[in-house]
């Protein structure tokens, strides 16, 4: 009996350890063929009348931090090359001395960008925020989405599953550290899984408000 028992816990738990591995490992493999086809670099990129940035933290003096300063300065090239009309600039602004869209704006009006070019989204925290919100609020229908390649595959997923036709645009510029690209490359595992959750089973509501349609035609 007792190698009876011994036996069946073995089974039971390679059935866990399998289910844990599929759990962890799949979204990211799921979002990673789903994006395949819609990752561009900028010169060979689709014209759009919108480019999304998503915000990636600010340094302790309030200024972009070096992978959002290669968002930025992606969008931007994508705006003067004539690929782009406008630039939603989506990050989180829940405290006073905390605020990515206007530092974005900041940085992107150093570039040249003129003002009438850019929009703030102080309300996009997250990822599926920025989406739902592109939709909800600014009227995009579709857009390109302009961050790294690490982070491409779960925001087209988001983006295009929550109504937003979307194409992605890298911006790898700065050569990160290996250290650096690891902890991001973790941290997507995880956001990759809350993606799935929130699309299939909470289908939360972000911060809403009154539409700002980018364009009125």
């Amino acid at each position: 009996m007792p190698a009876m028992l011994k036996r069946l816990f073995q089974r039971i738990l390679r059935i866990f350890l399998v289910f844990g591995v599929l759990i962890l490992f799949l979204p990211r493999l799921i979002t990673g063929v789903y994006a395949m086809n819609r990752i561009y670099q900028e010169s060979d990129s689709p014209v759009e009348r919108v480019a999304i940035v998503f915000g990636a933290g600010l340094r302790r003096d309030g200024t972009p931090t070096a992978i959002l300063r290669d968002r930025v300065e992606t969008a931007a090239d994508l705006y003067f090359g004539g690929k782009v009309e406008k630039i939603l600039m989506s990050g989180d602004n829940r405290f006073e001395n905390y605020n990515e869209p206007e530092a974005m704006r900041q940085y992107a009006l150093s570039l040249g960008i003129p003002s009438e070019a850019i929009a703030l989204d102080y309300a996009g925290r997250r990822t599926y925020d920025t989406c739902y919100r592109a939709k909800a609020i600014f009227e995009v229908e579709s857009a390109l989405l302009v961050t790294q390649k690490f982070h491409l595959p779960r925001a087209l997923f988001l983006c295009n599953v929550l109504g937003l036709k979307a194409a992605g645009v890298e911006a790898n510029r700065y050569h990160y550290r290996k250290a650096s690209l690891l902890i991001w490359d973790i941290r997507e595992q995880l956001a990759t899984i809350g993606a799935f959750l929130d699309v299939y089973v909470s289908d939360p509501v972000p911060v809403l408000g009154n539409p700002e349609p980018l364009f009125v035609d």
